[in-house]
């Protein structure tokens, strides 16, 4: 693509309202996408995701690959095809999920060699695969393969352990841009360094130089406190171009979200609200509510007076509370539909608070909304 594909339509502060442009339609920032790793959010149709205000859905290559592979998905028209999704999508490269399958991967300069959760068999993904994947694939925002570090890595700062999974990050990511060859799909690099804001400052600083569509930071949310986490988010915007879209992975939390809005993130992924929604756990307006509890057993009220979507407008506390304590599927899948409506909703605010200028009345509320 060569036009713009971000635009920035208005700031309060660092936070920015803009429009990321995609082959497969533009999204509002900041967004956030639901986590759809097999190729679906669990549970979950297109049509309901669109209704409940989705832009952007993301998967996760790694699994993908895995099952049913590329190949398949590729033959039945990509991503948008295979799924029934027709808007963008995201793919992550899978580095993370396999970092969390530590002992069963080797990594080093190549790639990494792992043993697939599914079957056990050999698989290989190196930078430039990934890239292979992704473009068979058919995502519009395709992610660089990255070295993520534990959380234990004495603290995650300057050590040697995470100066080198940053500098194999920016080694791979050079291969990776060296590897692209469709130029419909945006290409995202990753920012590393742990929890050392000189090692982020000089990630974002090489990434940056390397030139991608996209920024994303990776490693945060693994054991940093909320202040240093914003700090470290701001010392790599400097780092990086303004007029980019930046991403903040796996990261989650509605007051988490709020904060690095306004540090000026603009996009988002995180579990949470379907993973919430399929324990009892909804995001209210009025706080978290813990459908399993005791009390609720028969509450006539809906999960959040103040919502509208399709939950909320049909079903009770008591009702849901029954699905979910007789783990019938429905429960779930309902208390997951309100999590999500809630957070794509919460996003559409920020959107619209900045352009008002009033992004910091909402910080106090949306505090309160993880209790």
């Amino acid at each position: 693509m060569s036009d713009p594909v971000f635009d920035i339509e208005a700031q309060d502060g660092q936070a920015r309202r803009g429009l990321l442009r995609t082959a497969h339609g533009e999204v509002p920032t900041p967004n956030f996408m639901p986590v759809a790793t097999y190729g679906a959010v669990r549970g979950i149709a297109p049509q309901e995701l669109r209704a409940a205000g989705a832009h952007i859905l993301l998967a996760n290559t790694f699994h993908l690959h895995d099952a049913p592979g590329e190949e398949v998905i590729s033959k039945l028209g990509g991503l948008h095809g295979f799924t029934g999704w027709e808007g963008p999508w995201l793919t992550d490269s899978g580095g993370f999920q396999i970092w969390s399958l530590a002992d069963r991967a080797r990594v080093d300069e190549q790639g990494v060699t792992f043993a697939s959760p599914r079957d056990g068999s050999p698989k290989t993904l190196s930078p430039e695969r990934a890239v292979q994947v992704q473009e068979a694939l058919g995502s519009d925002i395709a992610m660089v393969l990255d070295e993520c570090v534990p959380p234990e890595s004495d603290n995650r700062g300057d050590t040697p352990t995470v100066r080198s999974a940053m500098d194999r990050t920016l080694r791979w990511a050079e291969r990776a841009r060296a590897a692209r060859t469709r130029t419909d799909q945006l290409q995202f690099g990753i920012v590393q360094g742990g929890s050392s804001e000189p090692l982020r400052r000089a990630s974002a600083r090489a990434t940056h130089g390397i030139g991608f569509e996209g920024y994303a930071h990776g490693g945060l949310g693994l054991g940093e406190e909320v202040a240093q986490r914003v700090d470290l988010l701001g010392a790599a915007h400097q780092e990086l171009p303004e007029r980019a879209p930046r991403y903040l992975m796996g990261i989650g939390r509605p007051a988490d979200l709020l904060r690095a809005v306004a540090a000026g993130v603009d996009l988002f992924d995180c579990v949470l609200p379907t993973r919430h929604g399929r324990h009892g756990v909804l995001f209210t307006s009025e706080g978290l509510l813990r459908l399993r509890n005791a009390r609720f057993r028969d509450d006539p009220a809906p999960p959040d007076p103040h919502c509208d979507c399709p939950t909320c407008a049909q079903f009770s506390r008591a009702y849901l509370r029954h699905l979910l304590r007789s783990n019938e599927s429905l429960g779930g899948r309902l208390a997951s539909l309100h999590n999500l409506h809630f957070y794509l909703g919460l996003m559409k605010r920020m959107r619209e608070a900045i352009r008002a200028g009033s992004l910091g009345a909402l910080a106090g509320e949306i505090e309160a909304l993880d209790r």
